[in-house]
């Protein structure tokens, strides 16, 4: 049970003498013009208060669900971004591959050329210098190999010798007292390994696509 009952009373009681010892006001029966706005005026209040006070726990209920499915959304998004930037740079990995070989097919004596260029303090003073590539590439670069080696101050003898084990416009330079190795696939895998590393270590806590929805 809750709470003690309550005392019955009666609206009207006598005493000993049967006089009426009290009587609970009766409601009234009549009001004037005043009196009627006034009350209307208080049930039109009442009324309002009680349906502000509906709509503002609607409001509160729907600001939750919005908020409940934020944040399940969110979690979401963050991957489908993840998966685009991973997408993306796969993409652009591919484009650049199919860039990079269509160079060295036209150009195959550009990487050399430029390696001598880089070289050129190292190999200036050497009395020999011996590229090794693969025979494609030592048919293209013949031609134009002492004259770069010329360009760059290299006056010692060029020995080329061509290496079928090479990969595609792949060479080495060995100079004596050092040397040199370049290959483009293996090039390509450094890079797609220092990005894929990028990628994982950068998860789904890259920035947001949205300005401050990490928050």
């Amino acid at each position: 049970m809750s709470g003690a009952p309550e005392k019955f009373t009666f609206d009207t009681e006598f005493d000993a003498r049967g006089g009426v010892a009290f009587a609970a006001p009766r409601p009234k029966r009549t009001y004037t013009a005043d009196e009627v706005e006034q009350i209307r005026a208080a049930a039109f209040a009442d009324g309002q208060a009680q349906a502000m006070a509906s709509i503002a726990a609607h409001q509160a209920q729907a600001l939750a669900m919005i908020q409940q499915a934020c944040a399940q959304a969110l979690p979401k998004l963050a991957e489908v971004a993840h998966e685009h930037r991973t997408g993306s740079a796969v993409l652009a990995l591919a484009c650049a591959r199919a860039i990079a070989d269509a160079a060295l097919d036209r150009f195959p004596e550009a990487p050399l050329q430029a390696a001598l260029a880089a070289l050129a303090r190292e190999v200036e003073a050497q009395p020999r210098l011996v590229v090794t590539a693969e025979p494609a590439l030592c048919e293209a670069v013949q031609g134009v190999l002492d004259d770069a080696a010329r360009a760059v101050g290299f006056e010692g003898a060029i020995v080329v010798k061509p290496e079928p084990g090479f990969g595609r416009h792949a060479f080495t330079l060995d100079f004596g007292d050092g040397a040199a190795t370049y290959d483009p696939a293996e090039a390509a895998l450094r890079v797609t390994e220092a990005l894929e590393a990028a990628l994982a270590a950068e998860g789904l806590h890259a920035e947001p696509l949205i300005p401050g929805s990490e928050s």
